[in-house]
């Protein structure tokens, strides 16, 4: 059997990913792309998403980048998690807003990884910075089986 390229290696990951990941799914995200290291996600705030001071609460915007985050250090079909992260929230998020994730792998060696992710509105408006903190784990992402 041959080796399969990296690139459908990470879109088969965001596939099999995406398949089990009923927060993302709920939360009317979509997967624009992906590539080794990389993820661009998309989601529209709702008004269910809105905080008391009428912009979207920072929990959905850290959800949305955590999520692109996860796909982009998953795309090497070795089970991945967050070690750690932050976000700086730059702008609010009004409702009807169309935010965009795009993460990128910044530095990943041994079972570790570094990435940022950069949040911005329909407007190119940036919105928000995360930087994650990967650790592999034991197992593959596309048999989720052999996660134990």
């Amino acid at each position: 059997m041959s080796e399969m390229d990296p690139q459908t290696l990470a879109e088969e990951c965001a596939k099999a990913m995406f398949a089990r990941d009923r927060a993302s799914q709920n939360l009317g995200m979509d997967i624009e792309s992906v590539a080794p290291g990389k993820a661009v996600l998309t989601m529209t705030v709702t008004g269910d998403m809105i905080q008391g001071h009428g912009s979207c609460h920072g929990g959905y915007l850290f959800t949305l980048a955590d999520s692109a985050f996860a796909f982009a250090c998953n795309s090497y079909d070795r089970a991945t998690v967050a070690s750690g992260c932050s976000i700086d929230y730059m702008s609010g998020a009004k409702e009807g807003d169309r935010l965009t994730a795009v993460a990128e792998e910044q530095a990943r060696g041994g079972r570790t990884g570094i990435y940022d992710i950069t949040l911005t509105n329909q407007d190119g408006r940036k919105v928000a910075l995360f930087r994650g903190r990967s650790y592999e784990v034991r197992g593959t992402v596309r048999n989720s089986e052999d996660n134990s």
